[in-house]
């Protein structure tokens, strides 16, 4: 249990975040559709946390995935979920604007 609030809290990476970011990470965008359509990060796709579990094959064979959102508190969770379904290339990227930051950068 320890582990799943840790990765929830835990901050991002950014020597790991960007190294993924120009190695062409998947970019997973977990808020809503309406945030996202509001500012985004260029090359993301919109996935909502709560729509997450129901899909999973989107991430199959990707090799490392980013998932961010406002403020890094849903995309910790979203990290969670895909852990426990065994994917282990998830980076909790935190807020958008950091990745977005980060993707300009590369």
């Amino acid at each position: 249990m320890f582990g799943n609030i840790k990765s929830i809290f835990s901050q991002p990476d950014n020597s790991r975040l960007q190294q993924s970011i120009n190695e062409g990470a998947f970019l997973v965008d977990v808020r809503t559709p309406m945030e996202f359509a509001e500012g985004n990060v260029k090359g993301s796709v919109n996935i909502p946390l709560d729509q997450l579990a129901a899909q999973l094959s989107r991430f199959k064979d990707k090799n490392s995935i980013v998932v961010f959102c406002r403020s890094g508190s849903r995309s910790g969770m979203a990290k969670s979920i895909l852990e426990q379904n065994g994917l282990k290339n998830v980076i909790n990227g935190g807020s958008w604007e950091e990745v977005n930051s980060l993707v300009s950068l590369s």
